[in-house]
């Protein structure tokens, strides 16, 4: 019996419905393992689809495509290594998550998902069927068992595959990033070490899908828990893992240990990522977006020019009567800095013609909202114009905080296709400005150094919508009010519960009402990217209609 085993991990970014290029990767992975002469090259769930797919693989001709995609990729790679490749399998009517075994020009074996999630953002359960409870499979003279992402998350699955003979586990993994997600695996997978004795690999793909980003960092363990390889976090990486076999069974060697970096830079990285694929994978090359002077939009245009290149990038100030000079001087600042186009649309003259055209109809009304609300759908209507003109996509540039209560406008500033701080908490805003400055990375595309001025980061927050306006006029203090959000949109926490923290409760009930009352604004938002486990979307479904409150029902 052979005493080393070669596994090559492929760490990478497909793209959702892509299969021809997904195949092309998953060739390039096979050809390097088999230069280095490894046994089996392993690729992530439902990799050859892309994931998460949706119900993209509940259309027959899709999956159909996808199945022969794989029965192809199993020809071509015929001579060499094993390959293993997660895709869909469509078998008397019902659909699987499967992980496909192929070898010497066939698909020799298949795995079939057997606990789907049906939580968070995933929902597998209406689209996929339960596979059974299976076996391991075998490459050479060694039984390796994958249970498929969720199934290793549950102690069903790795038992068996250990009763049946598996001597290690190799897990094929499509888990999204959330702040935190990293312990969480590694807490569940030890206790799947422990409980089986045996090693353990988990390989997760990288890369943005709408909301997710994958952020990889895979990893090995061998029996007991101790950390034998790690890959990088966000990295497309293509790694060969050596296993020796040891009179107590199979062992990872010990390899490479990347290292993981903080929950700030983290965030911050998921961001640039997820727009770099959300632009490449929806074909777009150029971003825009509304330079305001504020943080907001500053931290936006940085992750943007991180993202996609600063050249790749226009800024647009546009004015009003009641933009202050500080404001503009900081836009200016900011562009300057991150190196990017900088154009000026003063909105008064249209603003000026809208309010003659509505002058008759408004007769005796007072100024109010509506007035403040014309400003800011005139600029999203001169961003949206610019966007259909020269092809860039609209930036939208609202964090957490705000979506939350509703403190934007819509069919105004929540104008555009993308929004890289939607999960992002106000005072988290601030701290992520104040890293970037401190901190540069070789996968930054933008300058390094302070891009974002003190004084963006520092002065009160406002929308400069009527004179000598700040956001606290309207909501409580974000320090205050995240602290309420986070307990109320994230932990589920009752009005009662954060009174008994020793916040207001006519504050704390205030605050739960608009959260209620701005659903309909999210149902119509941008997406944006997901940096925890309760972002608003598939994490979180809410009514539009609910006259429920927390202490009453209607």
């Amino acid at each position: 019996m052979s005493d080393r085993f070669r596994l090559t991990l492929a760490q990478l970014n497909p793209t959702v419905g892509a299969l021809e290029d997904n195949a092309g990767k998953a060739v390039d992975a096979w050809r390097q393992a088999k230069a280095a002469q490894a046994d089996m090259v392993a690729l992530t769930e439902m990799f050859i689809t892309g994931y998460n797919a949706q119900d993209l693989v509940l259309k027959p001709a899709f999956t159909r495509a996808a199945m022969a995609t794989i029965e192809a990729l199993a020809l071509e790679c015929a001579d060499g290594p094993a390959l293993a490749v997660g895709g869909p399998y469509l078998e008397d009517g019902e659909l699987f998550n499967a992980y496909w075994i192929c070898r010497g020009g066939k698909v020799v074996s298949r795995v079939l998902k057997h606990n789907l999630p049906n939580e968070t953002v995933f929902d597998e359960v209406r689209v996929f069927s339960h596979g059974p409870l299976g076996g391991p499979y075998s490459v050479g003279n060694t039984r390796i068992g994958s249970p498929i992402c969720e199934d290793a998350w549950h102690p069903d699955v790795p038992e068996t595959l250990t009763e049946t003979g598996a001597e290690f586990l190799l897990v094929p993994n499509g888990s999204p990033y959330y702040r935190g997600k990293r312990d969480v695996r590694m807490n569940a997978m030890v206790a799947r070490v422990v409980e089986t004795g045996l090693p353990l690999i988990y390989l997760n793909m990288v890369g943005g899908q709408d909301d997710q980003v994958f952020d990889g960092a895979s990893f090995g363990l061998n029996p007991g828990g101790a950390l034998a390889v790690q890959l990088p976090v966000f990295d497309e990486t293509v790694a060969h893992i050596d296993l020796t076999r040891t009179p107590d069974g199979w062992r990872i060697d010990a390899g490479d240990r990347a290292l993981q970096p903080d929950a700030w830079e983290q965030d911050y990285r998921c961001m640039v990522e997820a727009v770099r694929d959300y632009w490449r994978k929806t074909g777009f090359k150029k971003a825009l977006l509304g330079l305001s002077g504020g943080v907001d939009s500053a931290l936006a245009a940085t992750i943007a020019a991180d993202a996609l290149g600063p050249d790749n990038v226009r800024c647009v100030m546009l004015p009003s009567e009641y933009t202050s000079d500080h404001s503009l001087e900081d836009a200016e600042a900011v562009a300057r800095n991150l190196g990017t186009r900088l154009d000026t649309l003063p909105i008064s003259g249209p603003r000026a013609a809208v309010t003659r055209t509505l002058a008759e109809l408004f007769e005796g009304t007072q100024p109010d909202v509506t007035e403040e609300n014309i400003q800011s759908r005139l600029r999203g209507l001169l961003l949206m114009a610019l966007s259909n003109k020269f092809g860039e996509m609209l930036v939208t540039t609202g964090n957490k905080s705000e979506v939350a209560v509703g403190y934007a406008t819509i069919y105004g500033d929540m104008s555009g296709g993308y929004n890289p701080i939607k999960d992002l908490y106000k005072t988290r805003v601030f701290e992520t400005c104040r890293w970037r400055n401190a901190n540069h990375r070789p996968w930054m595309n933008g300058p390094a150094g302070e891009v974002i001025p003190p004084r963006v980061i520092d002065k009160p927050p406002s929308a400069e919508l009527r004179e000598d306006q700040k956001d606290e006029d309207s909501l409580p203090p974000y320090e205050v009010l995240d602290r309420i959000l986070e307990a109320l949109v994230d932990n589920d926490a009752s009005v009662a519960d954060l009174v008994a923290q020793g916040f207001d409760a006519e504050t704390v009930k205030r605050i739960e009402h608009l959260i209620y009352v701005s659903e309909y604004k999210r149902f119509q938002s941008a997406p944006g990217v997901r940096l925890t486990s309760r972002a608003f979307w598939l994490d979180r479904r809410y009514p539009i209609v609910n006259r429920w409150r927390d202490g009453r029902t209607g």
